[in-house]
């Protein structure tokens, strides 16, 4: 098998309803679509991601739980998505039942950076976390290089972010020191509003340069595209969120210094 260097990023955001789910498919189409093979995993029990991606695991199959559980290794566990360079380790509602069973295993806030340590056959392994700081959200960030925070433009967008960082803070002290900061993505914005001009002044003035060119907008189109089990891209390429995201895509290969081709 060809091997590369893999990247980890940890799409997470404690506060729901911020575009995080979103973002990760998105992000990661995006980063297949520009020939960058990618693995979606999926660490969240509502299970969007998979759903999302028409995804629905039948019972025995292995997900995430048994990927974070240590009962098989990755390549079991991965799945193609139909789209090419997109792969994804799919997750059940039973992965809920792993933050109660991490607790008392050695290591429990490693369990996912032993399960990726091997040989890399993806480029980027996106990992869309729970809306929560537990043990999912730390083995994500354990395991990661960087964290990309999506907020979106709307009253108490700020709202929880400050324990997401010094959540990130503790795991670099602790757990992982070369954790960073990839990114602060702005969503659902709708340039119509004062409101979302003052939210994204007030990222801004918080995250600086952290925060993505990029602005992802209030779009109908996003909104369908799980629905249908389809990325955006594959769902309707011509839409405003689709095109955000391809920006994104290769915005995000620019700054982690990965252009070639973009």
């Amino acid at each position: 098998m060809f091997h590369v260097k893999r990247r980890i990023v940890a799409v997470a955001n404690q506060k729901g309803g911020v575009g995080k789910t979103t973002t990760a498919i998105s992000l990661a189409a995006a980063l297949a679509a520009y020939e960058r093979r990618t693995l979606l995993l999926d660490l969240d029990p509502q299970s969007n991601t998979s759903a999302g991606l028409g995804v629905r695991p039948a019972a025995g199959e292995a997900t995430s739980y048994q990927l974070l559980m240590g009962e098989v290794g990755l390549e079991a566990a991965l799945r193609p998505t139909g789209f090419p360079n997109l792969d994804l380790v799919p997750a059940t509602p039973d992965l809920a039942g792993a933050e109660v069973e991490l607790v008392g295993l050695e290591g429990r806030e490693f369990r996912l950076r032993e399960s990726l340590a091997g040989p890399a056959a993806h480029r980027f392994v996106l990992v869309d976390c729970p809306p929560s700081l537990g043990l999912l959200t730390v083995n994500a960030l354990a395991a990661a290089d960087g964290v990309l925070v999506p907020i979106q433009c709307e009253y108490f967008a700020l709202e929880g972010v400050s324990e997401l960082m010094r959540t990130i803070e503790d795991v670099r002290r602790y757990l992982n020191p070369a954790l960073a900061i990839e990114g602060v993505l702005l969503t659902m914005y709708d340039e119509r509003t004062n409101l979302a001009q003052q939210v994204a002044q007030e990222v801004r003035g918080v995250f600086a340069d952290l925060v993505f060119a990029t602005v992802v907008p209030r779009n109908v189109r996003l909104a369908e595209a799980p629905s249908f089990g389809r990325p955006i891209h594959a769902y309707d390429l011509r839409s405003r969120g689709a095109q955000a995201y391809l920006r994104l895509g290769q915005e995000y290969l620019e700054r982690v210094g990965d252009g070639r081709g973009a």
